[in-house]
């Protein structure tokens, strides 16, 4: 990315204030960050400059810093290198940041310079003649996925083709941008396949589907007994005098140690419960 500087001085206005809107907005967003960090508003506040008059002055970065209480070279540092930040006058209806690395260039970013070059003029930052419309090449502003695209100061127009940007450039010109929606130009929502969707989207065969079906519902009837359903018996349990009366419980002993293969000793009595 190429070095940034501040306009000339010959178009630097000499002073920068608010205006009474943004003068509240700013310091509420300022009491946003806790004490000692107010200076993280640096860059909502340059924005809202550059909203007001088009592009951020060396007076209005010089006000920003006094009004968070750090350096002017710190302030300097931020707006110089955020490309977001215009230094110097732009196009007062559109500036079209054309993102030319390489996702973007590889998908046609080289035909849209082309364009601005032919729409707005011939050099980055050189105004139309009418003065409303200008461009300039930029690094990575983080649509790669929907490559080419450009910014138009704070939205995104991604998926772009050369004759779309023609007329997204014509719209902004007439002072028509809200007839322009942002974020893909293509049949896309956001990142999601042109198109619509293309995957797990078969229907599954129905013999696939009976067959599943069928092998749930046979797990389902054997794998849950009965809430009711009588637990086994042990000859411990039958033995167990609380539970048997004597002659009942050397009856079931026996039936039940036969099974087990165990032996039972019928003369020894059951005890009698207590």
């Amino acid at each position: 990315m190429s070095v940034r500087r501040l306009a000339e001085d010959t178009v630097q206005p000499a002073a920068f204030a608010f205006s009474k809107e943004n003068a509240a907005w700013a310091e509420a967003t300022i009491n946003k960050y806790p004490k000692g960090r107010e200076q993280s508003a640096i860059i909502p506040l340059l924005m809202r400059a550059q909203e007001q008059d088009g592009w951020v002055t060396r007076s209005a970065i010089e006000s920003i810093a006094d009004m968070l209480g750090m350096p002017y070279i710190r302030a300097l540092e931020v707006a110089t290198f955020y490309t977001q930040f215009q230094l110097k006058p732009v196009g007062s209806r559109a500036h079209v940041q054309v993102c030319g690395t390489t996702p973007c260039m590889l998908r046609g970013a080289e035909d849209l310079i082309k364009v601005c070059k032919k729409k707005i003029a011939a050099e980055p930052f050189a105004l139309n003649e009418s003065g409303t419309l200008s461009w300039e090449e930029v690094e990575c502003q983080g649509a790669c996925v929907n490559a080419p695209m450009v910014m138009i100061f704070k939205d995104t127009f991604e998926d772009l083709t050369p004759e779309r940007l023609e007329q997204i450039i014509d719209l902004f010109d007439a002072g028509e941008k809200a007839e322009v929606k942002p974020g893909p130009q293509a049949d896309r929502i956001y990142s999601a396949p042109v198109g619509g969707p293309t995957t797990l989207q078969t229907p599954e065969p129905a013999v696939k589907k009976t067959a599943r079906a069928s092998k749930a519902a046979d797990k389902k009837a054997v794998s849950v007994p009965p809430a009711n359903a009588a637990k086994p018996k042990t000859a411990a349990d039958v033995t167990n005098p609380t539970l048997k009366t004597p002659a009942t419980a050397r009856k079931e002993a026996a039936k039940i140690a036969k099974t087990e293969g165990e032996t039972v000793d019928k003369s020894k009595p059951a005890k009698k419960p207590r």
